[in-house]
Formats: C-alpha cells, sequence, structure tokens
C-alpha cells in the first residue's frame, strides 16, 4: 500500500453540454480509472499512474449543471514541483474530455431512430480515456470470448494479485497493475493465479512491449482513426474487435455480445449466428452513423434498460 499524503488543487472548466455524474460514473458500470474506485454523493475518488507516479485523485462539480466546473485534488507519496502539477492538469483535462464538442454527434441522433432515445437519457455524457492503454488493452483481452461476468473475474484477479493500493484522503483505491509489474511475469504463474487461460502470454507481451515504448493514448489521438487502428492492431493480443474499443478516434465494436444488441436494433431481431452476423452488424452501423459510430455505440450500451422500455424489447450484453 502507498501512501499518498501530499495534495494540490486542479480546476477544469467544462464545455457545454456536460454531464460530470454520468460521465465520470457511467449507467453501465464503467470505471473510470480503477475497478477499486468509490463514487459517493457526487464525489469520485480513484487512481492512476501520471507519468510514472501513482497518483490518487478527488473529483467533484460545481456550478451549472450543464457545464460544471470540475476540481480534482491530487494526491502524491511526495510534494509536487510545478512541472508534474502541469502534467496532471493536462492529463486529467483530456482522459475527462472537458473541452470536447458533442454538437455533431448530437445534431446526427435527434434525427435517429435509436439515439434520439438515448440522447435524452444522457445528455451530456461524455466519453472518457482510460487510465493508461495498458490498462484499456487490458479490458479488451479480458472481454475476448468472454461474458462479462467471466471478464469481471479475471481482470478482478490481476487486481488482486498485482495491483497496487493507494491511501488518501480516508479513502483505499485498489488499481490495475502498471505493465512494467507484469512484464516480470511469467505467463505461466500468471495463467494459474488468475486463471486466464490463452490470455496470459499476450498479457505479459503486451505489458513488455508497452513498456519498451509505444504511443499512448494522448499519442494516438494525434494520429488518424485508420493509422492508430494500424499500430493498436500490432500489439500482442489485439485483433479488430479490441483496437475498435481502444482506439481513441473511435470505431464500432462489435463481438457476438453486442451483435445480439445491435442485431435487435437494426434489424428487429437477434442474430441466429451472433459470431457469423459480426461483419454485416458492423457494417450497417458505420454506414448508419459514419464518424460518431463510437459514440452511438456508447449510448447505446450506457442506455440499454431505458431503450428496452421504450422499444419494447429486451437488450442486454452478456
Amino acid at each position: 500500500m502507498v501512501e499518498l499524503t501530499h495534495n494540490f488543487k486542479i480546476s477544469m472548466k467544462t464545455k457545454k453540454p456536460y454531464d460530470f455524474q454520468l460521465t465520470v460514473h457511467k449507467p453501465a458500470g464503467w470505471n473510470l480509472f480503477s475497478s477499486g474506485e468509490i463514487y459517493e454523493n457526487g464525489t469520485l475518488w480513484t487512481a492512476l499512474y501520471i507519468g510514472d507516479e501513482l497518483t490518487g485523485v478527488k473529483l467533484y462539480s460545481s456550478g451549472d449543471k450543464h457545464a460544471p466546473i470540475i476540481t480534482a485534488e491530487v494526491f502524491t507519496k511526495s510534494s509536487s514541483n510545478s512541472a508534474f502539477k502541469r502534467l496532471a492538469k493536462d492529463d486529467l483535462t483530456s482522459k475527462l474530455s472537458v473541452d470536447e464538442d458533442l454538437g455533431g454527434f448530437y445534431a446526427l441522433a435527434k434525427e435517429d431512430k435509436i439515439l434520439s432515445y438515448t440522447i435524452k437519457d444522457l445528455y451530456g455524457m461524455h466519453n472518457t480515456d482510460d487510465a493508461s492503454l495498458f490498462s484499456i488493452a487490458l479490458l479488451t483481452i479480458t472481454l475476448q470470448m468472454a461474458p462479462l461476468k467471466r471478464s469481471q473475474e479475471m481482470l478482478e484477479a490481476i487486481v488482486k494479485n498485482y495491483g497496487e493500493t493507494a491511501e488518501f484522503d480516508d479513502r483505499r483505491i485498489m488499481l490495475t497493475p502498471s505493465p512494467k509489474i507484469i512484464a516480470k511475469l511469467n505467463p505461466r504463474t500468471l495463467k494459474s493465479r488468475c486463471n486466464l487461460g490463452y490470455r496470459a502470454k499476450f498479457i505479459v507481451q503486451l505489458a513488455k512491449v508497452i513498456e519498451k515504448g509505444f504511443p499512448s493514448l494522448e499519442e494516438l489521438r494525434k494520429f488518424s482513426a485508420a493509422e492508430a487502428k494500424k499500430k493498436l492492431l500490432g500489439l500482442p493480443g489485439i485483433g479488430d474487435y479490441s483496437a475498435d474499443i481502444i482506439n481513441p478516434g473511435g470505431g464500432f465494436p462489435i463481438d457476438v455480445w453486442s451483435a445480439d444488441v445491435f442485431g435487435k436494433l437494426f434489424y428487429g431481431e437477434e442474430p441466429e449466428n451472433g459470431r457469423d452476423a459480426i461483419e454485416r452488424i458492423k457494417a450497417e452501423g458505420l454506414r448508419r452513423w459514419g464518424e460518431w459510430s463510437w459514440y452511438a455505440f456508447f449510448y447505446v450500451v450506457n442506455d440499454l434498460e431505458n431503450l428496452s422500455k421504450k422499444l419494447g424489447t429486451t437488450l442486454r450484453l452478456q
């Protein structure tokens, strides 16, 4: 456990519309930066690595509900210099998408018979970057060929066995291990301790590649969506589905589970064979939503319960 006893504050203005609660505590249960984070009464305690430093973050908002000021209390092991404070502000500003303009997406969505429902339910929800490329890539590998419950069990085992715990503001937050820690492991040990099956060797290989030097999520943003995806496909264990989830430029990540959901939305019924239908459903999503395909996916999967009621069907990811 690492005690983080020093702190400083960062203030961030947001671009309207921005719903703080929906953005940092998404309805589908997606974590912001850490699987062990805590959300209580409009405040989120979470942790991540900023640079190479284990950092605790307490987030809350004030002011206009649709364009709030976000305050981040940043906790570190030792006193932070001005360079780290600038890095922390730049990193959190980027990850929280405070400057993102959703006007184009909402213009498309209000004319779409599916998305028009979701933007009413989730108005102001922004997509956010994961804590790191390694943490989101790790998630996508555990999602491959596994139902959500199994994926969650694998991630929890990795965090329990190899993650670090940050203690700050009377909270303890466990976070995903860094690639530096995983790169040193024997794949067989990782496999047996975390019940990862074939995924273990890819996870260790992935950690080694990232540790040697690979563009960060922020750096990948500087490439076109196609260029970023090409780079991601070169990583161990990362295929088309995983790259579409990670890609900051956005794709339309369809697997056998999401094929059932979008098959119902597009064609009125689940495909008989979800695996065979993946390419057809993906092509329809890209045709229908174009550059906003990722945002469409993001809004739909965070609004399945409400969509099910409004459309008179049952939509759920397994």
